[in-house]
């Protein structure tokens, strides 16, 4: 039987993994582990990548960043391309930068990263063996991936070129706030972002008990940073790890 999420396949365009770079990175799968369930299985030949799974499959992953590394700890949203080198030469051409050039991923696919016009860095992924997460839109898993960004239009334009993304206001009130779509179906959201913020993508996972994840959190060792709120679809908090990863919790409805 399928399971909600399950997934075995994705469309160019559509986010399909998430990883977490962290400066203590089995701290950081105690404290993910003991919030959401997930069971680590460190990857045989990956340099001390952790694949977190739950329920046997794949969700995301964690690692180590270097000693010294002058970057905080943090999500990396990926994107599915068909071609990870040509969208990288894409995406410069729009005016963005490269954070990581392809590269080869043991047989599994193709990585890189970019930084868009305004900031924001965004993995890309093209599937070989290893198609991402095996779950999505669960408990547990991940659910929603928005960009912060200082410049909505421009950013829109950008993404909108580079992965053919619908990007249409949905909400004018309390703020701003862009949903995104990929083949007509939701695939992120998008809100402004005032500086000294710098631009970003946060990663939603679900939580079916938001006030319950929202005490976990402070017992685990982290701390939340936006309370439990109300959104048009269900509730929403933003938190950071006991390493200053930041992410968010969304409890509601979602897709299959």
């Amino acid at each position: 039987m399928r399971r909600v999420g399950e997934r075995t396949s994705y469309a160019p365009g559509v986010f399909c993994w998430t990883d977490l770079g962290t400066t203590d990175a089995p701290g950081a799968v105690a404290f993910y582990s003991g919030l959401f369930g997930w069971e680590p299985v460190e990857m045989p030949g990956g340099g001390g990548y952790t694949l977190m799974r739950l329920g046997g499959a794949d969700v995301c992953g964690v690692y180590g960043l270097p000693d010294g590394a002058r970057t905080m700890p943090a999500w990396t949203s990926y994107v599915a391309v068909e071609d990870a080198a040509a969208t990288v030469a894409a995406a410069v051409a729009l005016g963005a930068g490269v954070a990581r050039d392809t590269l080869e991923v043991m047989g599994l696919g193709r990585s890189a990263a970019v930084t868009d016009p305004q900031g924001a860095l965004l993995g890309l992924w093209e599937a070989g063996s290893f198609i991402g997460a095996g779950r999505v839109n669960d408990v547990g898993t991940m659910v929603l991936n928005q960009l912060n960004t200082s410049d909505p239009d421009a950013a829109a334009a950008f993404y909108s070129e580079l992965f053919g993304w619908e990007v249409t206001q949905v909400q004018s009130q309390p703020a701003p706030y862009w949903g995104i779509t990929a083949g007509g179906h939701l695939n992120g959201g998008m809100m402004g972002l005032a500086p000294p913020a710098p631009p970003n993508w946060l990663v939603y996972f679900t939580s079916e008990d938001l006030d319950g994840s929202d005490a976990l959190i402070v017992d685990l060792g982290g701390a939340v940073v936006v309370p439990p709120m109300a959104i048009q679809d269900g509730r929403i908090l933003v938190a950071r790890d006991p390493q200053y990863g930041f992410f968010a919790l969304y409890e509601g409805e979602v897709d299959p």
